[in-house]
This record gives structure tokens, sequence and C-alpha cells, in this order.
């Protein structure tokens, strides 16, 4: 049970029911996470806001979902990795491969870097060793796509602590076990 209101479509009003129109055409509805951000506008808007500029990066839609992927184990948000796990197959990433980038061991070089650096910046909260950052530049990545890997597990952090502060009811199938 979700321990802040739910916003139903319905109910919202102002920039809120503006951003649900934007939602629904793109998601074709409004899914439970928004229902509950949908108590902020700004909150809601930032989320789409910070998404929608990610989403016209550098960076493509799978290396995002590896991103999304790694911090939603590493945080253990099993809303987010329901629903990451149904993206990232729109993404090209099968089920038993978003297992392996759950577990830390993708099978593409690149997608392995990513997710090592992902973890190594969620686990100094920032402070990466020089080596760190080395080996995701030699991965191929340019100091735009770091950037923009930050700004991605940022989105994805803010989706997971609000998911645990909340308990978002799932909409989505659980992710499996690993």
């Amino acid at each position: 049970m979700p321990r802040l209101k739910v916003i139903e479509p319905n109910q919202a009003k102002g920039k809120t029911a503006e951003l649900y129109d934007a939602l629904t055409k793109k998601l074709g509805k409004v899914i439970n996470i928004f229902k509950g951000m949908g108590n902020s506008a700004a909150g809601l808007n930032a989320y789409m806001t910070l998404s929608g500029s990610l989403a016209e990066g550098e960076l493509t839609a799978t290396e995002r979902e590896v991103i999304a992927l790694v911090t939603g184990e590493i945080n253990k948000c099993h809303y987010c990795l329901a629903a990451h796990t149904q993206i990232a197959a729109l993404a090209n990433i099968d089920a038993g491969e978003a297992i392996n980038i759950r577990k830390g061991q993708p099978t593409d070089a690149k997608h392995k870097a990513i997710a090592d650096f992902t973890k190594a910046v969620i686990e100094t909260t920032g402070y990466v060793s020089d080596p760190q950052l080395q080996a995701i530049r030699d991965a191929g990545y340019s100091d735009g796509q770091i950037v923009e890997i930050l700004a991605t597990l940022s989105l994805n952090y803010y989706t997971n602590i609000f998911n645990h502060v909340n308990e978002t009811e799932m909409d989505f199938p659980e992710a499996p076990a690993i």
C-alpha cells in the first residue's frame, strides 16, 4: 500500500494534469510511480525533464538501461527492477542479460565498463579512483558520456528512493530473483 497519496489521472489538476497527459501519450497510461510523484508537479516534472534530456544524449537506450538495472539492484528497488527489466527488453536486453547486468556480469565489454563505473560511483558516493575513471574512458566513453552516466544514475537513484519511501504498488511483472 503506497504511503503517499495516489493522484489518479482524473484527480490531477494544473501542471500535474498536463504532465499526466504527456505520460499517457507516451506510455498509454500513468503508471503507479508517477501517480505518487503527481503529488508534486515540480518533482514529476523534474523526473520527466531529466529523462527526456537524457534520451536525447549520447548514451544509447541500452546503455541507460544498464545503469538503471545496476542502480536498482544495488539499491534493492523492486519496483525499478521490475520496470527496467521490461524496458530493457525494448532496448534489446533479453531477460538473461538483464540478470547478468544485475549481477555485475554483462556479456558486452562496454556494458561491463558502465556497470562497473556505476557501481563504483554508488559505492564511493562519487569518490571514484583515478583507475576507475580511466577504465570507463578506456572503454571508449568520453567525458560528456561520463556526465550522462552520472545524470542517468542520479535519475534512477531518485526513482529508487522515491519507491522506497512511497512503497509504490507494483504494476509490472516482478523481476526475476538473482
